[in-house]
């Protein structure tokens, strides 16, 4: 019987042949209890352990000394746990994985504006674009590309009320107000920009350009060059199609051309980026659809409500 106890000590279930404890004691180890099935278990394990020592009393066994076999009691209780519980991992880290994207390398670049006439390679007025029927008047005027008439990224003659930095890819999710078949299969944060049947979850990503060692960083505010269906260079693997700007595969606005030093016909790499990796920039300052401009003024007009809160306290 004395082995038998120190099998029970041993594998941490002595609880069940103890003599009833004090009344603390008693709520200590409710506090503790095992789960019925837990409990059951765990009788069944002591009593094939205390079995099998009697045994061992009686006859040779393959353990030297009883702290042996009640290792290998604690092993059979284990094992015995383990196909009733299901087996849980926790993630290592708090913070939910972060999607990136792949560089678009060497591909073929021009430079588009807001309100550019039809006309030589451009087939489309920009007065308007693939999301946006008044594009030129919510921009807040035509977006002049000429140098001269440029100061800070944006023109001399108004500050625009959207992103200067902008481009255009040759795809459109949308079309007669309803997401194209593919589109939740191949965008690869469909699931996540959702936010109505019709509403493009490709409007105002977005994008790094990188020319040589500088990095600017634009929104996608138009479809093109030429193309609105190319999904495989946009989302997949293939290189753009061949068109009249020599297969050009970006538009970049006249902001951009100037940061990065572009020719009207270029090359450049870029890749998608989620809002938090824009690093700081002139491409955070302006415009009602950008991220940084909205979170600046809600910010600001947080603080003046606390401080008019303070001021009435007083």
């Amino acid at each position: 019987m004395d082995s038998a106890l120190r099998i029970v000590t041993a594998t941490g279930i002595g609880f069940s042949i103890m003599k009833k404890p004090c009344v603390r004691r008693k709520n200590r180890i409710q506090t503790r209890h095992l789960s019925a099935m837990r409990r059951t278990l765990a009788l069944l394990v002591l009593t094939g352990a205390i079995g099998a020592l009697r045994a061992e009393e009686q006859s040779s066994s393959p353990y030297a000394t009883a702290a042996d076999f009640a290792k290998y009691a604690m092993k059979l209780r284990e094992q015995a746990l383990l196909k009733v519980e299901p087996q849980v991992f926790v993630p290592t880290s708090s913070r939910p994985a972060v999607q990136r994207y792949a560089w678009k390398t060497n591909i073929v670049t021009t430079v588009f504006w807001v309100g550019e006439q039809a006309g030589g390679n451009n087939p489309v007025p920009n007065f308007r674009s693939s999301w946006d029927l008044n594009w030129q008047a919510n921009y807040g005027g035509f977006d002049n590309p000429e140098k001269s008439d440029r100061r800070n990224y944006i023109p001399i003659s108004f500050v625009p009320r959207q992103n200067p930095f902008y481009c255009a890819l040759p795809y459109n999710d949308v079309t007669h107000g309803q997401f194209k078949p593919e589109a939740p299969l191949v965008i690869p944060w469909f699931k996540q920009a959702y936010m109505g049947q019709g509403q493009s979850v490709c409007w105002h990503r977005w994008i790094a350009i990188r020319k040589g060692n500088r990095t600017c960083y634009a929104q996608w505010e138009d479809c093109g060059p030429f193309r609105t269906d190319h999904f495989q260079y946009v989302f997949g693997n293939e290189r753009p199609k061949p068109n009249l700007n020599h297969g050009a595969g970006l538009d970049v606005s006249p902001a951009v051309r100037d940061y990065l030093g572009l020719q009207p016909t270029d090359v450049t790499d870029w890749q998608f980026v989620n809002t938090q990796d824009v690093l700081p920039g002139p491409w955070r300052s302006y415009g009602e659809n950008n991220n940084f401009v909205l979170a600046r003024r809600q910010m600001e007009q947080k603080l003046v409500q606390q401080g008019s809160s303070g001021n009435a306290k007083k």
